[in-house]
């Protein structure tokens, strides 16, 4: 992410930092050059950089309660926010939906 400067890279940036936040025991890796915060080795959300976009995107999505219909997709399990630089994010829906992601993985592994 740090070689993404402009707009893109400062979105990223900051919604990567709220999942890394979440708690002392995520940790954070790239996997196929996309970063991505994990309980553990379990991975609950994603940041990507796309040309006019960033996705905020959480693994299991599909279970995640969004009120504020936030979320795009239509996998089994995944699911993404679309942030583009001239639309205003809902950041508290967004953060929302951030620490419910890191909540259900956390009840996920603790309870098999």
């Amino acid at each position: 992410m740090k070689g993404h400067g402009g707009e893109l890279g400062a979105i990223a940036r900051k919604w990567f930092a709220v999942m890394r936040k979440c708690g002392d025991e995520v940790r954070e890796l790239l996997h196929d050059g996309c970063p991505v915060a994990c309980l553990g080795d379990v991975p609950f959300g994603y940041v990507n950089i796309f040309t006019s976009h960033v996705n905020v995107g959480f693994f299991h999505g599909a279970a995640l309660p969004d009120p504020a219909r936030l979320l795009q997709g239509a996998g089994k399990f995944m699911r993404h926010v679309k942030l583009r630089p001239e639309t205003a994010a809902d950041a508290v829906a967004l953060s929302r939906l951030i620490e419910a992601a890191y909540s259900d993985i956390k009840a996920r592994v603790e309870n098999g």
